[in-house]
Formats: structure tokens, sequence, C-alpha cells
């Protein structure tokens, strides 16, 4: 703005070599609303929020604990329905198990197992190179859980697999029990003797 120049009546604005002749209120309107515009036009933009973040896996509702103990009740009582099962059915006075146990991997490696009791076939089990491998590796199969009345017994083994010289090998192992009101645990061992050069088959009765 070149110049203002204030009179009574009106006032007059220049523009660079250009004077306009303007009443002196709409000056007044015309300057505020100038002074105003300028304020905005200098004032620096307001600052946008950030977006909100999100939830951090670390942060767990209410809702996920609860259904995290309820999925841990649900367990132990799965556990628990299994045990009383098995109490029920294979009670402690009539109950046998036999465990198979396996240390070898020179002289034998186990394709098959069938057991029998007072020669009844009880249970049989076929073996994969990786159930193999967990059973030389400490592994223990419980390979047959059931209940005998009290009296003598006679349980047979029967394996088949590889032998030396990757031969078929078969061979057996038994064992005559005498069932009295105590649980019977019997572990089916298959082991390595260095000595014979050759497997081992026996079995070993658990102390309880």
């Amino acid at each position: 703005m070149a110049g203002v120049h204030l009179g009574n009546a009106c006032k007059y604005v220049g523009l660079g070599r250009v004077k306009f002749s303007v009443p002196g209120g709409l000056l007044v309107v015309f300057l505020t609303l100038f002074a105003v515009g300028r304020a905005f036009a200098e004032e620096p933009p307001a600052p946008i929020d950030p977006p909100p973040e999100p939830a951090s896996e670390e942060t767990e509702s209410p809702l996920s604990g609860d259904i995290e103990d309820l999925k841990k009740a649900a367990l132990e009582l799965n556990r628990d329905l299994l045990i009383l099962e098995e109490e029920l059915l294979f009670p402690s006075n009539t109950q046998v198990v036999v465990f198979l146990s396996v240390d070898v991997g020179t002289y034998f490696r186990l394709d098959a197992v069938k057991l029998n009791i007072d020669d009844q076939l009880v249970a049989s089990s076929l073996y994969t190179a990786r159930q193999n491998d967990a059973l030389s590796r400490g592994g223990i199969q419980r390979l047959y859980m059931g209940n005998l009345k009290s009296g003598e017994h006679e349980i047979t083994a029967f394996f088949t697999g590889i032998g030396p010289d990757d031969r078929e090998y078969k061979r057996a192992a038994t064992l005559v029990i005498d069932k009295d009101d105590d649980p019977k645990m019997l572990e089916l061992r298959v082991r390595d003797s260095t000595a014979n050069m050759q497997p081992e088959f026996d079995f070993k009765e658990w102390e309880l």
C-alpha cells in the first residue's frame, strides 16, 4: 500500500499511481480483514495428532487370560479322567504292564514285536526307522496293559528284524511270572551284546 490519506468525509487509498476514494467505514472494515488475513497466513498450521499406535502383542486382554486358564483346566481334567479310567479298567490287583526298551544300533534293527500271554496274542507292533531312532535314544514304549488273575502266567515276546550281516533275524524271550495282588510292571529289553556280537532279548521286572 503506497499511502493512506484520511479526511472528514472519505479517505483516499493509493495503490501505486492509482488512488481510490473509499468511505471511512468501509476502509476500517477493509483494514481489519487485511490484518486478520495476514495473521492467519503467518500463524503456523495446527499440529496433526499421530494415528493411535496398534496394541502391542504383550498387552493381553482379561479375556485371553481366562481362555488360557480354561485350556489348562481342561487338560488337567482330561489327564485326571484318563488316570481314573485306567484305575477302573485295570485295578492294581489284576494289572500287568509290559514296556519295550531298545539299546541297539550295531547288531540289530527292530521291525516287529508280538507279545503272547499264556499262548494268546495280546499285542503286536511294527516299527519304522523314525520309531527305531526314538527308541534307541532312550524312549520307552508301553507295549501292553491288561488284567491277569492271580497265579502263574507265561509271557513270550517274538522279535523280527535285521541282524548281523543284514540278514533277517528272529528271536524270542520268555518269562514266567506269579501274579499276586500287586500290579506287575515288566520291561522287555533289546540290547546289543558286544561280547557275543549278537543282540540280546530279555525281561526285567520293575520293583514297585
